[in-house]
């Protein structure tokens, strides 16, 4: 029977390809250039290994607007500068929407992200809450104290492993800065270093992990159209494993927020608080987020939070420790701009060091924790470069490559912070060569909170320490290998040996 089944929908899935080839074929629109295509797949075939990679490397042969066939769903990638522009800024309001596929079959357990919700006044209220309410500059900075404590702890903790001259694992101790401290903390009033912390730290990262593997990983339901897909996923079982990460996410959410139902539960004023204290409002003409809003907030807050920002700050020091000029450089800026012997570093120093700037920027060209902005669809006709984009396209802005472009960046693959000195170029969405956080509508509201989170993290760690390699290893044996779907990490993680700056006093926690 199931052989059955499966032949049926094979048969309906070929059919259904010859109608939408056709279609395509015959169009009269100026389409962009797009690579061969096979019945069904499309150009599937074509994505072996990392997409971002993939994309490029089409990219390279077929231009900076390219059109692609992922099963039935047409696909433009963006891969320049200019072509982003015309997306993010020009036609913003026509790309604004979220591709509907994206995400609805793995987030089918209970609640759906509200980032990829179509355009409409639903997203707009989230948005208004997500940038006025929970996310406003004014709030990101009466957070600052969880921060500045977060950071001093790793210090302190970095500190006892230089007086014995052990490595430090840099990939756990950023993602514990940012997942396990500042993100619980400021999200959830979840205190990690408290005890009776409902879910320890390993289990954290294992299920950051698993869920960013989940919302980057094939399903057929993203592709092929509606029961056929899920069908597919069903007796293949690519579901499985996504549901049960999301089921456990999901129960974890719960569990916060039952303890913030409890009548002590809302002392400290962290986002889920807040969220709460709207749901409670009895203003009948306020936009009263629901429970199922409101864990769609968290897991957008809490998954997000967590990736980009440690991720920024592990390539950042493995640039820096694979250019020992720019690192020597950076530290004697560091030290020079906020003087010696100083016992605590906090975010009034934030902005004083203009060449720690430049090695962020860096950092976010040629490594951004997410290669694509989350992707658009079109909701009307529009046309990028001259080429024809019909509606319910889906649109791929693949920032990694716009960071690598020779026509806009001298040596695009080397290490150079200074190529930002005497420039206006930043990354908050107004020049669309350098797109970490996206721009338009839908740029990300979190931009200030790990823009301060990288910055004082990496100020502290530079100033009061020294690094070197474990013994027996050198400079050419860093391995830089990527790896990830949705956000791309270093594979294997970074270790350095700290040597605590003489001079420098112990930080009081």
């Amino acid at each position: 029977m199931e052989i059955l089944l499966c032949f049926l929908m094979v048969s309906l899935l070929t059919l259904v390809s010859s109608i939408f080839l056709k279609k395509f074929k015959n169009s009269k629109f100026n389409l962009p250039p797009s690579p061969s295509s096979l019945p069904i797949i499309g150009n599937l075939h074509h994505l072996s290994g990392l997409p971002h990679r993939c994309f490029h490397n089409l990219s390279l042969r077929y231009g900076p607007v390219m059109l692609l066939r992922l099963g039935f769903v047409p696909v433009v990638v963006i891969s320049s500068s200019e072509a982003a522009e015309a997306v993010l800024k020009t036609h913003d309001l026509e790309c604004c929407s979220r591709p509907k596929t994206v995400g609805t079959g793995k987030l089918s357990y209970g609640f759906k992200d509200i980032s990829f919700s179509p355009y409409g006044a639903y997203w707009r209220e989230m948005r208004k809450i997500a940038v006025i309410e929970l996310l406003s500059l004014k709030k990101v900075q009466s957070f600052r104290y969880i921060r500045e404590e977060e950071v001093d702890y790793v210090v302190k903790k970095v500190t006892e492993s230089a007086l014995t001259q052990s490595p430090v694992d840099l990939s756990k101790t950023f993602f514990s800065l940012t997942a396990a401290s500042i993100i619980c903390r400021v999200a959830l009033g979840q205190n990690f270093h408290v005890d009776g912390f409902v879910i320890d730290q390993e289990r954290i990262e294992e299920l950051v992990t698993e869920a960013a593997v989940a919302l980057g990983t094939f399903t057929f339901s993203d592709f092929f159209p509606g029961g056929v897909g899920r069908f597919l996923d069903w007796f293949l079982r690519r579901n499985k494993k996504i549901n049960r990460a999301f089921k456990e996410l999901d129960a974890f959410y719960q569990h916060v927020i039952d303890d913030h139902l409890k009548p002590e539960g809302r002392k400290n004023k962290d986002i889920v608080s807040l969220l709460l204290d709207m749901i409670d409002k009895e203003d009948a003409d306020s936009f009263k987020p629901s429970m199922d809003n409101l864990k769609a907030i968290v897991m957008d807050v809490f998954l997000a939070g967590i990736d980009t920002s440690s991720i920024t700050m592990i390539w950042a020091m493995t640039e820096l420790v694979r250019n020992p000029r720019v690192l020597k450089k950076a530290q004697e800026n560091i030290r020079t701009t906020l003087g010696a012997k100083r016992e605590r570093i906090n975010e009034d120093d934030l902005g004083k060091v203009e060449y720690l700037n430049l090695i962020i920027k860096e950092t976010f060209r040629l490594h951004p924790p997410l290669p694509f902005i989350v992707p658009r669809e079109t909701m009307s006709h529009i046309k990028i470069n001259g080429y024809d984009i019909p509606p319910k396209t889906q649109i791929q802005v693949n920032v990694w490559t716009i960071g690598r472009d020779p026509k806009r960046w001298t040596d695009p693959e080397d290490f150079i912070p200074e190529r930002f000195a005497n420039s206006s170029v930043d990354f908050r969405g107004q020049h669309f060569e350098l797109l970490p956080f996206g721009s338009g509508r839908r740029m990300c509201p979190a931009m200030p909170m790990g823009a301060a989170t990288v910055e004082l993290g990496l100020m502290n760690l530079l100033y009061f320490f020294d690094w070197g390699l474990p013994d027996g290893m050198k400079i050419g044996d860093i391995d830089m290998e990527e790896y990830g779907t949705l956000s791309i990490v270093k594979k294997v993680p970074l270790q350095l040996v700290p040597l605590r700056r003489y001079g420098c006093g112990v930080q009081k926690v």
